[in-house]
């Protein structure tokens, strides 16, 4: 009974593993794919804005 003992936690996290696996390529795409691009996008836009001002201010400054 010993090796059941000890193959049981790999094989639980093996099945929790690919049940996760599983959940994020089901999410991935669909519906909401544009719309979740379009948000990454926006922010991705945001971040550079504000790094491009920073970097004009500092430049301002020196």
């Amino acid at each position: 009974m010993d090796y059941v003992s000890a193959l049981l936690p790999p094989a639980v996290m093996a099945v929790f593993f690919i049940g996760v696996i599983r959940v994020i390529v089901k999410t991935q795409g669909g519906t909401q794919k544009t719309k979740e691009d379009a948000a990454v996008d926006a922010a991705l836009a945001r971040a550079e804005s504000v790094r491009q001002t920073s970097s004009a201010t500092a430049k301002a400054d020196d």
